[in-house]
């Protein structure tokens, strides 16, 4: 059986940003894969670069050493491919549901019938349970149905590549959990490779196949975890003594970044 081929290839990366006391390093020698139809979530120290991480894939930022490649080609700039929703839902407040699913159909020269566009938004509306809210404006929806909404824009142009920045951040305990399954429901539908930013744990594991654990700043590789669940995926897993005991040694990794950090933050204020 041949492997997945690597989609996204971070080769020796490093990004530095021009401060008033001179160059700081954010990234530093960062290298791994992601494969063809993976689920890979980042997780380390609030500010230590893993949102760059995120930025290069989706052609937002150069590295100032090494290569971010995509398919083997160095990424020169944001594209179609690579679908992005940020924590802040990313909506256009003027436009309805509606409207902002099909607008991503609309722009950028594609030839895209009608028919298509309207079959395109009412697919991804009933997906996400959007249908009896077509007509609405964002200032009308729960902030769980906004993300929704996020999602199904993105969806809408068909990207290969889903990158995800604390995309359930902002929502309370019982919407996050939802709008994870309803994630790994649409995963499942639609065969994409998935990156995830998260500052949580168990959120981590619960949606990935593999995380990359992060140092402070600059971000090096800690370590790379293989998470050992099939999908698709419940909730009854977050019950499995080797989800409890996988929880147990990603928090410790990632408590002792943040002590790290601690530590460099104490050394600059000296």
């Amino acid at each position: 059986m041949n492997a997945p081929a690597v989609r996204i290839r971070f080769d020796n990366v490093g990004v530095e940003f021009p401060t008033a006391h001179g160059p700081m390093r954010v990234l530093d020698g960062v290298s791994f894969d992601i494969c063809q139809g993976e689920f890979v979530s980042i997780i380390g120290p609030s500010g230590c670069g893993k949102t760059t991480l995120m930025n290069m894939v989706g052609g937002f930022l150069t590295p100032t050493s090494g290569q971010v490649l995509l398919d083997g080609r160095p990424v020169k700039g944001p594209g179609p491919d690579r679908g992005v929703i940020f924590q802040e839902y990313g909506v256009f407040p003027w436009l309805s549901v509606r409207g902002n699913i099909e607008f991503g159909l609309k722009v950028g020269g594609r030839k895209v019938s009608q028919q298509e566009i309207d079959a395109t938004t009412s697919r991804y509306m009933k997906l996400m349970g959007l249908a009896d809210f077509a007509n609405h404006y964002p200032k009308h929806l729960s902030g769980g149905m906004r993300q929704r909404l996020a999602i199904a824009r993105a969806y809408a142009v068909k990207p290969q590549f889903l990158l995800m920045d604390e995309p359930f951040g902002a929502l309370d305990a019982q919407t996050r959990s939802a709008m994870q399954d309803l994630l790994l429901e649409v995963l499942q539908a639609e065969n994409k490779t998935v990156l995830l930013i998260t500052h949580s744990v168990e959120e981590a594991i619960y949606l990935s196949s593999r995380i990359v654990v992060v140092t402070a700043r600059p971000a090096r590789i800690r370590t790379i975890i293989e998470v050992p669940f099939g999908y698709p995926r419940s909730d009854r897993i977050q019950e499995d003594h080797a989800f409890a005991e996988m929880r147990t040694r990603i928090r410790e990794l990632v408590m002792k970044e943040y002590q790290a950090q601690a530590s460099q933050a104490v050394r600059l204020s000296d």
